[in-house]
C-alpha cells in the first residue's frame, strides 16, 4: 500500500579506499527505510556522486558535483580510512571539500574516521598526511567517530543514525499531518486525536496490530523500555528522545486509545483506538 512520506537525500562523501564502508552505508539506508520509513513517514535517499552526477561540461568536475548532488543533500556521511582524496581548486580534496562546504551551510554530517590497520609501505604518505591534518581540524569543531573494522562500522552507523532520525529536529520537523478522520460508528473522534505525535502514531497502530492489543513501559535502572507488536521504540539512553516517546503514550491516554492495566506498566487499545487506527491508513 502507498503512504506519503518526506524524502531526504543522505549523501556519502569519501575517498576510493572505503568501499565496502560505502557498501555498509547503503545498506543500512536501505535496511532502515525497510523497518521504519512507513511507521515514521520518512525515506532516507542514499546519494553520492557516482549515482546521482550526470555528465555536464563548462565547469570544474567538483563544481559540478557540488550543484548536482551536494546542494540538494540534508544529511552528510563521511568516511575515511587512509586517504583524503584528490585536490579540487580551492579544497584538500573534493571530499573534504563536500564536507566543508556541507558544514558552511548549516547542515547535518557525521564523520566516521576507520583506525582498521593498514600496510603503511602502499599508503600514500602525502595523501596521509592530509588527511592527519584534516581530522586534526575536526577535533575542535564537533564530535566524530572511529571504528576498527566493517562490522564496527555497520553496527556504530546504524545505532548513530537511528539516534539522529529520533532527535533532531530536521526530521521531527517532517512529520506528515493526517488526513482528517471522519466519525464512525462509536462517534466522532475528538479535534487533537487528528493531529497526534509520529510516536502516539506509531505506538497506536504497533498496538492495534499486536495480538493482545497491548503496549508495554518499564523503567529500569539501564533506561527504560516500551515495546509494542514485538518491537522496541526506545533506542537511546537521551532523556529528550524517551519524554518525546513518554509524550507519545501519554497523549494516546488523554484522548482515550489506550488505558493502563495493572500497575500503570501495561496499557491495552480501546475501541476506540482500534477504529482510529484502523483510519491511519485510509
Amino acid at each position: 500500500m502507498s503512504y506519503d512520506a518526506k524524502v531526504f537525500n543522505v549523501m556519502v562523501a569519501s575517498p576510493g579506499d572505503v568501499l565496502a564502508e560505502r557498501a555498509v552505508f547503503r545498506e543500512v539506508i536501505h535496511e532502515w527505510n525497510a523497518v521504519h520509513s512507513e511507521a515514521r513517514k520518512v525515506v532516507l535517499m542514499p546519494v553520492g556522486w557516482e549515482t546521482h552526477s550526470s555528465p555536464e561540461m563548462g565547469g570544474g568536475p567538483q563544481d559540478i558535483i557540488n550543484k548536482q548532488v551536494l546542494h540538494s543533500c540534508d544529511l552528510l556521511v563521511g568516511i575515511f580510512w587512509t586517504k583524503a582524496g584528490t585536490p579540487t581548486t580551492e579544497f584538500a580534496s573534493g571530499t573534504i571539500e563536500e564536507i566543508e562546504r556541507h558544514l558552511a551551510a548549516g547542515r547535518l554530517a557525521m564523520l566516521y574516521f576507520s583506525s582498521t590497520p593498514a600496510v603503511m609501505d602502499d599508503v600514500d604518505q602525502e595523501q596521509y598526511q592530509t588527511l592527519k591534518a584534516f581530522k586534526a581540524s575536526c577535533r575542535g569543531r564537533g564530535l566524530f567517530e572511529s571504528f576498527e573494522s566493517l562490522a564496527e562500522f555497520r553496527s556504530k552507523f546504524s545505532r548513530q543514525l537511528q539516534q539522529k532520525l529520533n532527535a533532531h529536529e530536521m526530521f521531527k520537523l517532517a512529520q506528515v499531518q493526517l488526513p482528517s478522520a471522519k466519525p464512525g460508528p462509536l462517534g466522532t473522534f475528538p479535534a487533537a486525536t487528528q493531529s497526534l505525535t509520529l510516536e502516539a502514531r506509531t505506538l497506536l497502530k504497533e498496538a492495534s496490530q499486536d495480538p493482545q492489543g497491548q503496549i508495554i513501559y518499564i523503567h529500569l535502572l539501564g533506561g527504560s523500555v516500551l515495546q509494542s507488536n514485538g518491537k522496541s521504540f526506545i533506542e537511546s539512553a537521551e532523556r529528550r528522545v524517551i519524554a518525546r516517546w513518554e509524550a507519545g503514550l501519554n497523549q494516546l491516554k488523554s484522548e482515550g486509545l489506550i488505558i493502563p492495566r495493572g500497575k500503570g506498566e501495561i496499557f491495552e487499545i480501546t475501541a476506540k483506538g482500534y477504529e482510529f487506527a484502523d483510519k491511519l491508513d485510509s
